[in-house]
């Protein structure tokens, strides 16, 4: 027996190392729980683990497709349920793709950056955020002193984008 869902947007946002991704997961697994047919995006050019898997920091895994443009995935729509989206400040097509879906009976969950590494603001982000039943903001842990963190910087401006991004939990 398929369950009727209603629609609609959830945003869970914050600096990197959040726990965004894995909030996600946790989502996801809790509809496929409730035995809803789920769908998981990620972003096509996150080189981070294997091409299908989307993987978090902890070491949580789930099956994912990975996608350059949202309108990729409309073909699938038809038999699901919830769609959860990582990394949903890459995608240009977010805010249609987010809104017709959910306009369609479906669940849709983004986690994204809710700034970049100047404090700036994803518009695509940022224009989801008044049409969304649910928005979540989480912080990660500072790496300097243990505090939360609400921000993500660069440390050392000659390192690596990884070697160097941190939350802080102070904008210096």
């Amino acid at each position: 027996m398929r369950v009727e869902v209603r629609g609609c947007l959830q945003l869970i946002l914050g600096p990197m190392y959040s726990g965004k991704s894995t909030e996600l997961i946790r989502r996801i697994r809790r509809y496929q729980h409730a035995k809803l047919e789920c769908l998981v995006i990620k972003y096509l050019f996150d080189t981070n683990h294997s091409e299908e898997i989307l993987s978090t920091h902890d070491k949580v895994f789930i099956e994912a497709m990975p996608v350059q443009t949202l309108a990729e995935v409309r073909p699938f729509l038809k038999e699901i349920d919830v769609i959860g989206i990582d990394e949903g400040q890459f995608y240009p097509d977010l805010v249609e793709f987010c809104l017709s879906v959910a306009d369609m009976g479906k669940v849709v969950i983004v986690a994204a950056l809710d700034a970049t590494l100047e404090q700036k603001a994803f518009n695509n982000v940022v224009e989801l955020i008044p049409r969304a039943e649910k928005v979540e903001k989480l912080n990660a842990i500072c790496s300097l002193c243990g505090q939360d963190a609400a921000f993500t910087r660069h440390l050392l401006a000659d390192s690596t984008y990884k070697a160097s991004t941190y939350a802080m939990c102070f904008d210096p």
